[in-house]
């Protein structure tokens, strides 16, 4: 069998050996197009995981890696001369051209034909291949000579960066944050041998250019960082080594392999620098390439079935969580106003696969000061979990930051709630919810979404929904707003045990901004005029009337998922040639004039929210700058909280889902607005409620299916947290015997088992 491997990085040298010592006869061609010891980079990572693997791959590349890597515990985070140090990180830095050395070595050991300074232009020459194996990085040739057959998509990202080095000793990989007077920079640095240390330093387009950097000008970047770091370098100097500024590609292919060609490393998928090394990401590659080769030798078709099997889902989690860290890297100047634990807790859980109790395990007197600094602030106890502090909007206050989110119900009976809704309801606050939201509940009949929805727009229902906010307020401390809404082009469908998305029989009259259906099956709604939009109005101020006489404690306002008003934010539902369409301003006016109007209506001490769409998640749909001025338009009209969700305007979206996958948009309004924001979005525990509370996504967190199937989801979670509270009704309380032990013995072993499974320590191996 005959491989040839193009590109001579770390991934293709590593299945070159990996594959050479699982198919000993099997020849192996490597081709490099620069010299052997040209080396381009600095330092590179790996985690204390990635060397086990190594470990149990080829015990003697890995001998040689351990005999020349720094290894550290240590993560550092700084800030304009404030440190805190995070234990039990467990990583080392091995420099790249050591690297490159050493896995050189090991391929002629093994008996790999190694050529250097091969400047290949043409596959063709390689016919007679089983496999040819294109590793040639970033920039790959031969995958760029056919991207429609890889799907190849490359996205510059915005944030320029310069990987450079640096004579400092380092003794923990350490982030260097610095406000300057033209923005945040950072320096994510790391020693990876005795005197040399990386130094990839980053900042955003718009800081970069003020500062006046040019790409290219090494001399110049260096004197300017140096100025910039002085107190981080700390009397050392910068080294360059074609240090050129550049912003980062993001590169995905969805194809990983055509006829017997295979892509492997960075020419496959980048991932960003800030979770970690893309040649660890090569490495682990190469090793489920040599591991599919090995079984399936000349049945290139298994093979490559296998590669993707093992890796894709894998490597598309870690793009996923790198691009959610450059995210972050990419809003540094958002972040930077945050107190400094809260800014270093948002550094260690930017990617959202770190969260507080993670954090604890590592290092608990680090997640101690993050708790305490959020506690004093707002006047806790010290040791007070997050999400069971109070928080108050006007007079409203609430026991605790867990929200039942809106979750539609279909149950009613000519817009009338019962028993079942009283149940439901109920028992939610009695379970200890701090903040009940209604589902979403309709200013007209005409303004349902289906037969089963909720109204408040006759007395019955006015004097139903009073039984249900009566018994909350007399039995328990929770606190419940209604959502106010119409359904616009979505109404009049079935409920959604009966059919997906689909009209009712005889449906009314639908209502949008602009005549267009939401799907095939739909009607296609009235582009309403100005006198439908006066009663439209007033039907919304009698509704919030009638919330108030029903003793609601606040009002959301429904301006989201392309209901009717969200029909007007929307780029993609109002096509309006009136003052109403065209611009964000333009389509803000009606929502605006509702809000105001129903502002103008409910007593002053009691809070109204907006729930708004932050994202279309399609194209052409709202963009960040739109969501951003909504919700600053909002709080201007008297706002006190926007709930951000996002999608569902239109049924063609294309959602990038995942866990606490809406905290960033919560995030970007609470933190560009200055406004508290409530967040959804997958949040299934207490742990990551309390993880984004205490790096400042948002102020109230909520949950919709959790608490479907678990009405005493807080109960559960204040004995797991062993949080004492006086607030459990009296007929519960003596539970607390048995739910407390149970939960707090069941956390102790779920702590047990993430201990036992936490990677063993490199670093005196």
């Amino acid at each position: 069998m005959k491989i040839t491997v193009i590109g001579g990085g770390p991934g293709g040298l590593y299945f070159s050996i990996l594959t050479k010592k699982a198919l000993p006869h099997c020849q192996i061609d490597l081709y490099e197009r620069n010299k052997a010891d040209d080396s381009f980079g600095f330092g590179v990572v790996f985690s204390d995981e990635t060397l086990s693997e190594f470990l149990t791959k080829d015990p003697k590349s890995y001998e040689l890696i351990r005999s020349r890597f720094a290894y550290w515990d240590d993560l550092d985070v700084a800030r304009d001369g404030e440190v805190v140090r995070i234990t039990g990180n467990g990583f080392c830095g091995c420099s790249r051209k050591t690297l490159l050395e050493l896995l050189q070595q090991r391929c002629r050991e093994e008996g790999v034909n190694l050529h250097f300074e091969s400047n290949l232009t043409d596959l063709s020459q390689f016919s007679d291949s089983d496999y040819i194996v294109v590793s040639d990085g970033i920039n790959s040739i031969f995958r760029d000579q056919m991207p429609e057959a890889f799907g190849t998509q490359k996205v510059l990202k915005n944030n320029r960066f310069v990987w450079m080095g640096s004579t400092r000793p380092l003794d923990a990989f350490t982030y260097f944050f610095r406000t300057t007077p033209y923005g945040t920079f950072v320096a994510h640095t790391y020693q990876y041998e005795a005197g040399r240390s990386t130094w990839i330093f980053e900042c955003s387009d718009e800081t970069w250019q003020k500062a006046g950097f040019s790409e290219t000008d090494e001399a110049d970047t260096i004197l300017k960082l140096e100025n910039l770091f002085k107190e981080e370098l700390d009397g050392h100097t910068l080294i360059s080594n074609r240090s050129h500024w550049r912003q980062f590609p993001a590169i995905t292919n969805s194809n990983w392999h055509k006829d017997n060609i295979v892509l492997l490393g960075d020419a496959k998928a980048t991932a960003h620098y800030s979770i970690g090394s893309g040649t660890k990401l090569a490495m682990e590659c190469a090793i489920a390439l040599s591991e599919a080769v090995s079984n399936h030798q000349t049945d290139t078709k298994a093979a490559f079935d296998q590669y993707e099997k093992v890796r894709r889902n894998r490597v598309e989690m870690i793009q996923y969580a790198a691009n959610v860290s450059l995210d972050w890297f990419e809003h540094m100047d958002r972040h930077n106003q945050h107190d400094f634990m809260q800014f270093a807790f948002g550094v260690m859980t930017r990617s959202k696969k770190v969260t507080f109790e993670n954090m604890a395990l590592r290092d608990s007197s680090f997640t101690q000061k993050v708790l305490s600094e959020f506690n004093t602030k707002h006047q806790n106890k010290p040791e007070t979990p997050a999400a069971f502090t109070s928080f108050q909007l006007r007079d409203m206050i609430v026991k605790n930051r867990i929200v039942m989110s809106p979750m539609g119900q279909y149950s009613a009976e000519n817009g009338l709630v019962s028993d079942w809704h009283f149940i439901h309801y109920g028992a939610r606050a009695t379970g200890g919810i701090g903040l009940i939201l209604t589902e979403m509940t309709a200013i007209s009949e005409t303004g349902r979404i289906t037969l089963g929805c909720p109204g408040i727009y006759t007395k019955e229902q006015v004097v139903n929904w009073k039984k249900i906010t009566d018994f909350i307020h007399q039995n328990s401390n929770s606190r419940i707003g209604i959502q106010l809404g119409h359904s616009g082009r979505k109404g009049a469908i079935k409920k959604p045990w009966e059919g997906t998305q689909e009209p009712i029989e005889n449906p009314w009259n639908l209502l949008s901004a602009s005549a267009i259906a939401y799907n095939e099956k739909m009607a296609v709604p009235k582009e309403m005029d100005l006198h439908d939009m006066e009663q439209i109005l007033n039907k919304f101020v009698q509704a919030t009337k009638n919330a108030d006489e029903a003793g609601f404690d606040m009002i959301e306002l429904q301006a989201h998922h392309g209901f009717l008003l969200a029909s007007f934010l929307s780029p993609l539902t109002n096509m309006r040639q009136d003052s109403f369409g065209g611009s964000i301003e333009n389509r803000l006016k009606f929502p605006l004039l509702v809000f105001t109007a129903m502002r103008a209506a409910f007593p002053k001490h009691k809070p109204m929210s907006v729930r708004i769409s932050a994202s279309d998640w399609a194209e052409n749909g709202l963009t960040e700058a739109d969501s951003i001025l909504i919700a600053q338009a909002f709080k201007n009209a008297g706002a006190d909280i926007i709930n951000v969700s996002t999608g569902n305007t239109v049924a063609n979206q294309q959602p990038v889902m995942g866990r606490m996958w809406q905290t960033p948009f919560s995030d970007t309004i609470r933190n560009t607005v200055s406004i508290p924001t409530i967040t959804t979005g997958y949040i299934q525990d207490i742990d990551q409620i309390n993880t984004i509370l205490l790096n400042g996504r948002a102020d109230l967190v909520a949950l919709g299916r959790p608490l479907l199937l678990d009405a005493n989801f807080v109960r559960n979670a204040q004995a797991y947290e062993q949080f004492q509270t006086d607030d459990i009704p009296k007929q519960y309380r003596m539970g607390i015997s048995h739910l407390y032990p149970l939960k707090g013995s069941e956390r102790k072993a779920t702590e047990g088992m993430k201990k036992l499974l936490k990677p063993e320590s490199h670093k005196n191996a």
